[in-house]
């Protein structure tokens, strides 16, 4: 509580301090931070300084300079956000954590569309191409009300690029670099009349990646069409289309390891734990968006859109106790329709009502077979699992603004799903304006996830399963934030404070037969503040300094060491207790800052380092000879990276640009896991993030 106070005590000083210096800004009709225009947040056209929550905004300019190589990379570190993946290969899934909650309570949308797997309620943002990034908005804090389930920790919304009036659009780029590292990229578009236009981007990727197996081939399409008359009718219709294909290598074998070969089959090496482990995904997506203004009381918008996505895992492993190669096949396939309607009236000249109404039919289907010791499938272990689940929602929200210097927002959701029942989810927003440059928002609202179709209906397959009398984790999020524009906008400050809980937390352990099988649990919770100062521009430099504290707290079970003597007899329900602990994988601190510099001459640089705290993780391990059964702490060490671009244009077209990642090619590792050697033992290991690395790239642009 202590704590808690002297975050909210800094907020309200930093809000009565409101510095004069963005007049001057104002009367040139320059853009200010506050008066950037932001939609995630409401589903409605607001500035910032209207949206209650706490809001990161990233631009085509912004991804134009930075050294990343993919969505996660550009996120990783802004406040409030940390981005996790499976060791840094070439297709290592990579997920936003937002505010120490789990990737699965954050929502991911492509133009409005969700890119979460239905399967695993989780967004692997390292699909998604940069070349076709016009915009991104992350909005901080409870998005339930607006869009149901998995807004528990925020959205980000990724706009893609649309045409130009008068404006053609081309480009082509070609990148080369180490680990066997290629890429095209193609862009082109523009208006074939005064109203209909189109945006084309294509590309291909290919790695080695830095283990064994862990290569990657990606190809991508999408195009955007758009059919604008202004604000009577405003018509796009997006699709997109990716492929990959990839090697698993696993956690990297502890030290010592050597390669372990089957009747002339590498199963692992020193390096990889698997060889034998490749994957692919096709996903698909398709939404029509229509807007119209018809009065100017009123706005209403419309979306339709379909998903298909398809998983493949082909998977061989060595049985130690039957001494062979052994394995699985299977297919999981998510196709989701889904629609939503939005009015927007503005009865009054100082409030405004929104109305809203969607709905999503979820077909979830899992293929499976076993595979015999040559790796071909054995057709008599065929296994066909499929499930339907359809969500329908309605939301109000109001937003009122009886003076100059104060708005409220309050709006309320009621969800029917046909697996738990319904839910009902309320939200309240105040939002003080002290100053021309100065804002005081406070957030407070009720969140919820359902469960995934995997934690419901996964098949019985004598390892794991799934629970179909889950219910949704809820809880409440709360934030006050206090955001600050001076010196003609040239220094912007955001902090935040925010707390969150949620109950019936869903996860995955062993039941009394051993099984893994999904249950309602107890609670975990957070609070934590952000800090976020944007320095320029000056002397053609910016300077961003972004950092995060979260104190994470999760309650679960754990096992207390128990000799059950000789012979092992494990009895059904080992002894524990309930801990409250520090949340796994959650770093206490974060931080992240950027310098980007520019000349006339077409020079830009830019340079970020990161610094993520150390985090940990829990097992229940038991001795095989004795069974004592107990939970073990283990931890992951901090670390730094530091990662580089420059550019150089050459007169109007052509841009020669060079990336360096991980500069001081430090070490460090991002999850645990458990390596199997050839005697059945498993072994605590680790998956390596990716060492140095750079890539060159030539680009045209007309």
């Amino acid at each position: 509580m202590k704590t808690c106070a002297v975050y909210m005590i800094a907020l309200m000083l930093m809000a009565m301090a409101s510095l004069p210096g963005s007049a001057e800004a104002v009367e040139n009709n320059e853009t200010i931070q506050l008066e950037e225009v932001v939609v995630t947040a409401t589903k409605t056209d607001e500035t910032r300084r209207d949206v209650p929550n706490a809001v990161t905004t990233i631009d085509h300019y912004d991804i134009q300079e930075s050294p990343a190589r993919n969505l996660g990379d550009l996120l990783a570190g802004k406040a409030g956000i940390d981005w996790r993946n499976y060791g840094d290969f070439g297709a290592a899934a990579g997920e936003i954590h937002i505010r120490g909650m789990r990737g699965n309570a954050t929502q991911v949308f492509v133009n409005g569309v969700s890119l979460n797997s239905p399967s695993l309620g989780l967004a692997d943002i390292n699909r998604i191409p940069l070349n076709n990034i016009e915009r991104v908005e992350v909005v901080k804090g409870s998005g339930s009300l607006l869009y149901g389930s998995g807004a528990m920790g925020g959205t980000v919304n990724i706009i893609t690029k649309g045409p130009d009036c008068d404006v053609t659009d081309l480009k082509v780029e070609a990148a080369f670099g180490t680990e066997d590292t290629a890429g095209v990229w193609f862009e082109q578009g523009m208006f074939l009349n005064d109203n209909f236009g189109y945006y084309l981007t294509a590309g291909r990727r290919e790695t080695d990646g830095f283990r064994d197996n862990s290569d990657l081939t990606h190809n991508d399409v999408s195009l955007n069409l758009l059919f604008d008359k202004g604000d009577v009718l405003d018509v796009s219709l997006y699709g997109d289309y990716v492929d990959r294909e990839y090697g698993r290598p696993g956690v990297r074998p502890p030290s010592g390891t050597e390669a372990f070969f089957v009747n002339g089959v590498q199963v692992y090496s020193s390096n990889a734990a698997s060889l034998l482990d490749r994957g692919g995904d096709r996903d698909r997506h398709l939404v029509l968006n229509v807007k119209s203004a018809p009065v100017k009381w009123c706005n209403i918008k419309f979306r339709g859109d379909y998903t298909s996505m398809e998983n493949y895992n082909y998977m061989r492993y060595y049985d130690a106790w039957g001494g062979s190669l052994t394995g699985t096949e299977y297919w999981t396939t998510n196709k989701v329709l889904g629609s939503e309607a939005t009015m927007e009236l503005k009865p009054l000249a100082k409030g405004s009502v929104l109305l809203g109404a969607d709905y999503k039919d979820f077909e979830w289907s899992n293929d499976g077979v076993n595979l015999d010791g040559s790796g071909n499938e054995i057709p008599s272990s065929l296994s066909i699992t499929d499930a339907s689940i359809v969500s329908k929602g309605v939301f109000v929200e109001g937003q009122y603004r009886p003076f100059r210097y104060g708005k409220f927002l309050a709006g309320i959701r009621h969800e029917d799903h046909s697996t738990f029942g319904y839910e009902d989810v309320p939200r309240l927003g105040v939002i003080v304006n002290p100053g021309d440059n100065t804002v005081l928002k406070i957030s407070h609202g009720k969140h919820f996830k359902a469960p995934t179709p995997n934690d419901l209906f996964w098949p019985d397959d004598g390892f794991k399963r799934g629970n179909p009398d889950l219910m949704p984790e809820t809880g409440w999020h709360t934030d006050a934030t206090v955001e600050q524009s001076c010196f003609d906008d040239r220094l912007f400050v955001a902090l935040t404070y925010f707390h969150w809980d949620v109950n019936d937390k869903i996860q995955w352990g062993p039941d009394s037969s051993g099984v893994w099988t999904p249950n309602n649990l107890r609670t975990y919770e957070a609070h934590g503040a952000e800090a976020s100062v944007e320095i320029g521009p000056f002397y053609n430099m910016t300077l961003n300094f972004d950092y995060t504290y979260t104190d994470a707290e999760e309650e679960d079970k754990a096992y207390t060491k128990q000799d059950y003597g000789w012979p092992p007899m494990i009895p059904p329900d080992f002894q524990y207790t309930w801990v409250t602990r520090r949340a796994a994988y959650t770093p206490d601190h974060q931080f992240r800052t950027q310098l980007a510099y520019w000349t006339e001459s077409g020079l830009t640089a830019a340079l970020v380092a990161r610094y993520v705290g150390d985090r940990l993780w829990y097992r229940t391990e038991t001795d095989e000879v004795y069974p004592n059964t107990k939970t073990v702490e283990y931890e992951l060490d901090s670390y730094w990276t530091a990662d580089i671009r420059i550019e150089q244009r050459f007169d109007e077209h052509w841009t020669f640009a060079f990336r360096g990642t991980n500069l001081f090619d430090n070490e460090y590792d991002t999850y645990f896991d458990i390596f199997y050697d050839n005697t059945g033992a498993g072994l605590v290991s680790t998956f390596p993030g990716a060492g140095r690395s750079f890539l060159a790239s030539l680009s045209y642009e007309f």
